[in-house]
């Protein structure tokens, strides 16, 4: 029986001294992840320079165009870069990248995250209509 107390006693004494830290990057990834799956968002702009090598071979840079601030009080701030699909509302896009970046942070972490910056690097058209663009005749 004396057994039994003295470990638990020394469960909740290593319980207390629990700390659970969530680096930058995975917040990042996050981010990445969450506004790629919003509709009219072809992809992210910017990122460092061994990313852009790392796309190149294959490995897709997931928190490309993310930058992180954690703040003392256990909030994020976050500023990501999107290229968007030619045609869509820019505003409505942006504002459902940092629903969707605002949402999938707090969820997963459990963090809050007072701002989301979105910045609207370029504009991506479709294979199709970048085809046909192309082939108009010139106007002289």
């Amino acid at each position: 029986m004396a057994d039994n107390e003295k470990r638990k006693n020394e469960v909740t004494d290593i319980s207390r001294e629990d700390n659970i830290e969530i680096v930058d990057d995975v917040i990042a990834i996050i981010a990445g992840i969450a506004a790629n799956k919003v509709e009219g968002v072809r992809g992210m702009a910017g990122g460092s320079f061994v990313g852009n090598i790392a796309e190149r071979v294959g490995r897709k840079d997931l928190a490309k165009g993310v930058k992180v601030e954690t703040t003392q009080e256990n909030e994020v701030n976050v500023s990501i870069s999107i290229v968007v699909q030619y045609g869509v509302k820019i505003h409505e896009t942006a504002k459902e990248v940092q629903k969707a970046v605002r949402e999938a942070i707090q969820s997963m972490t459990g963090l809050e995250v007072p701002a989301v910056r979105v910045n609207v690097q370029g504009v991506e058209m479709e294979k199709e209509e970048e085809e046909n663009v192309q082939e108009l005749p010139e106007s002289e």
